[in-house]
């Protein structure tokens, strides 16, 4: 009974073969000589060294020591150690000695080492990568309180 079996499935293809080309690709960098306005978004990781003026959405976002970003940065993990001017979201967000963060973070986990600056407020939450705006707020009980005409 087995033999039938083994045609189905050619020499040389593997069901495990798929997860060859998966091989991580290695972080965009975006060069210190770079100066770009306006959004970059990637599913994968990003590297900045230069200016970006705009928000950007990454997998990996490492901020240089001399770039500078003014938008909103949102990312699974964000390591900071040049200028932040607004928000930023992650589920992982660690500031580091040189890091100078002026905005609001939103994180799920932080860590800010000595000599970082940060002015701005501190926000834990569960899902900090969901931009769908403010926390909904609870059920109005008005339907229930309705009066009967």
């Amino acid at each position: 009974m087995d033999a039938p079996t083994k045609p189905a499935q050619p020499q040389g293809q593997q069901d495990y073969r798929p997860a060859a080309p998966k091989a991580k690709p290695p972080a965009s960098v975006l060069s210190a000589d770079l100066h770009i306005k306006g959004n970059v978004k990637t599913t994968g990781d990003i590297q900045v060294e230069g200016q970006i003026e705009g928000d950007i959405r990454a997998h990996l976002l490492t901020v240089g020591e001399g770039a500078t970003v003014r938008g909103e940065l949102v990312a699974d993990d964000v390591v900071i150690n040049g200028r932040i001017v607004g928000r930023v979201r992650g589920l992982k967000v660690r500031l580091t000695s040189t890091a100078r963060v002026e905005g609001d973070i939103i994180h799920k986990t932080i860590a800010i080492e000595s000599g970082a600056h940060f002015e701005g407020s501190v926000q834990r939450q569960e899902d900090p990568l969901n931009t769908t705006g403010a926390p909904k707020p609870l059920p109005k009980p008005s339907a229930a309180e309705g009066g009967h005409d």
